[in-house]
């Protein structure tokens, strides 16, 4: 007998009616265990998103309340709406864009930012309801889906490294190998080598493990300087609903382009990411119809677009679906309950969030590291023997983490993809936005050069 014949008759029947178990050959332990696993293998967010985002200067224990409170919200509600075993949070990049870009390069203040993550989230719900989203996602090729996911990788590798101190400035060769002695540089080794250790032994949260037993040896090692605060959940109003929207057309009017920049960047990665994550889920949870489309995929967008802008009000940055939900599936999680149960772990955690303030810099680098190196994995899927996909694709993946900007590399990408297309007289009428995309960052190039 099945776990939820074995359930009262009528929550049995509740859920049976709400998530199709038995359709999907799944059981609510296995739901249970698969929501479970999803959580650990996500759950380093919880103290990498602070670092980031508190290199903005913004309060990191109310940032960890935020990413708390945005994963649990966003997946409760694809859970529900959707009825898709696909977990959200804060997503690793664009976490890195808005802090180390948007505030530190283009000095937006935070709040400002936190207005530009809100407003791209109804782009993108505007856009799901128009059905805009498909011709933007007809006219990229995936060589370059593939392209900025690699160069994201490197990027967010390339933050860890610098944070761990094993890469620093150099005057004369830009960067170079940091002294590997340093506290922080032997300690970040340290955590690296015990996540790959854990990750090939297959151990579940092997990098929540590898982050909070970096961070003992911090503090035992006398690395770590603590700041006593009180814990009280209201540290998250200390970033929520401090959006300033008023900012935004204002950061709009003193740089130029600027504005536009963000939004495209926060619109367009979250739109890759999407489409991405759930192909790949979708896919090995054998949810993908026999034409190989998504089922309920605009629930699924509407979704993600209504839990960045909950996210931004909450205070943190874009939200969007983790690939690290295949772990749930692989689990056997086949419907929405899985990641509910995700949701509501991460409701639990926001009660001791607060105190992701106490980890250090080189304790969460080695997850960033790690985290960065698996984002690699799609660049297998560029055809590097065919120009036509190899020049767009390197110049997207090395213009990223070398001018430490996702919309560098977008731009160099699409650009340098729209000029040859025409140039080999491959373009179309259909192609008509894609060459609008490269006008306007040829336009932003000119006005860079300009500034």
């Amino acid at each position: 007998m099945s776990d939820t014949a074995a359930m009262d008759g009528p929550a049995a029947a509740a859920l049976e009616r709400r998530f199709r178990l038995a359709e999907r050959g799944t059981s609510v332990r296995t739901e249970i265990l698969a929501g479970t696993t999803t959580f650990l293998t996500m759950a380093y967010i919880v103290l990498v998103n602070p670092a980031i985002l508190g290199q903005a200067g913004m309060p990191v224990a109310a940032v960890a309340a935020a990413t708390c409170f945005a994963a649990a919200f966003a997946s409760i509600l694809m859970g529900m709406v959707a009825n898709v075993p696909l977990a959200l949070a804060p997503g690793m990049g664009l976490n890195a864009y808005f802090s180390f870009t948007v505030v530190q390069q283009m000095g937006i203040p935070w709040p400002v930012a936190l207005g530009c993550v809100l407003i791209s989230g109804v782009c993108f719900l505007v856009l799901t309801l128009t059905g805009v989203r498909q011709l933007i996602v007809s006219v990229i090729p995936p060589h370059l889906f593939a392209a900025v996911a690699g160069g994201i990788g490197l990027f967010i590798g390339f933050v860890g490294l610098k944070n761990a101190g094993i890469v620093v400035a150099s005057p004369a060769t830009l960067v170079a190998l940091g002294p590997l002695t340093a506290p922080g540089a032997a300690l970040a080794l340290l955590g690296l080598l015990l996540i790959a250790v854990l990750s090939i032994w297959n151990v579940r949260g092997a990098m929540l493990i590898g982050i909070v037993a970096t961070t003992a040896i911090a503090w035992a090692t006398g690395q770590v300087a603590m700041t006593p605060r009180p814990y009280s959940l209201t540290m998250l109003t200390e970033t929520a609903f401090r959006v300033d929207l008023a900012g935004v057309f204002g950061a709009g009017g003193r740089h130029g382009l600027g504005l536009f920049e963000i939004l495209f960047v926060f619109l367009f990665v979250d739109l890759f990411d999407n489409i991405g994550t759930l192909v790949a889920v979708t896919k090995r949870a054998g949810l993908i119809d026999a034409a190989g489309r998504i089922p309920r995929l605009n629930r699924i967008l509407l979704t993600d677009a209504v839990a960045t802008i909950v996210g931004a009000v909450a205070g943190t940055s874009t939200v969007t679906s983790y690939v690290e939900s295949a772990a749930g599936v692989q689990a056997g999680g086949r419907t929405g309950l899985t990641a509910i149960v995700t949701g509501l772990l991460f409701l639990a955690t926001l009660f001791v969030a607060p105190y992701a303030q106490l980890v250090p810099l080189a304790a969460t680098a080695p997850a960033l590291i790690v985290v960065g190196g698996l984002m690699l994995l799609p660049l297998v899927e560029v055809q590097w023997d065919d120009p036509m996909a190899a020049i767009p694709a390197f110049l997207t993946v090395a213009m990223i983490p070398l001018t430490f900007s996702i919309a560098n590399g977008l731009a160099f990408g699409i650009t340098a993809h729209a000029v040859l297309k025409a140039i080999r007289g491959q373009a179309t009428r259909a192609d008509g936005f894609l060459f609008l995309l490269a006008g306007l960052f040829v336009a932003r190039f000119v006005w860079m050069g300009g500034a």
